[in-house]
């Protein structure tokens, strides 16, 4: 009974010790390498995606100005606050399943031929269009101003 009880006893201390290291854990976003970066920038320009996002971002904020009101200096401020850089960790993450091999082949599609420009990867992703949802719904709300 004595031993059940160490046992026990051990079991629960484990337990307790696995479970706080797994929460102190920070959990950053898986990366692609750094030549892999490369060759996803010349896909993104390939693609005009970078143009995509900043027009998806300045249609929600004309649309929450003219719902909410806005003068137009707090359209300027919140437009002026678009920065691309802050969405490139969201489309770095959505390629890092491909190999440099497919990124290559991917990349020489788009320059290739022009209806990848319209219907393609990134456009067609459910998480990177929730990601820029998320994203543009942020900017409207301010979260990227200078303070």
């Amino acid at each position: 009974m004595k031993n059940l009880k160490n046992h026990s006893l051990l079991a629960v201390l484990l337990c307790l010790f696995i479970s706080s290291k797994s929460l102190s854990q920070s959990h950053q976003p898986l990366m692609p390498s750094q030549q892999n970066k490369i060759i996803i920038d010349k896909i993104v320009e390939a693609a005009r995606y970078k143009n995509y996002v900043i027009d998806f971002c300045l249609s929600k904020i004309n649309e929450a100005s003219a719902k909410e009101g806005w003068n137009e200096q707090k359209a300027m401020e919140v437009t002026q606050s678009i920065n691309y850089k802050n969405f490139r960790d969201a489309i770095y993450n959505s390629f890092v399943v491909f190999d440099e091999v497919e990124l290559e082949t991917l990349l020489k599609a788009y320059e290739k031929d022009s209806a990848y420009q319209t219907q393609n990867v990134m456009t067609n992703n459910k998480v990177l269009i929730n990601n820029l949802n998320i994203f543009a719904d942020d900017i409207v709300k301010g979260k990227y101003l200078l303070k």
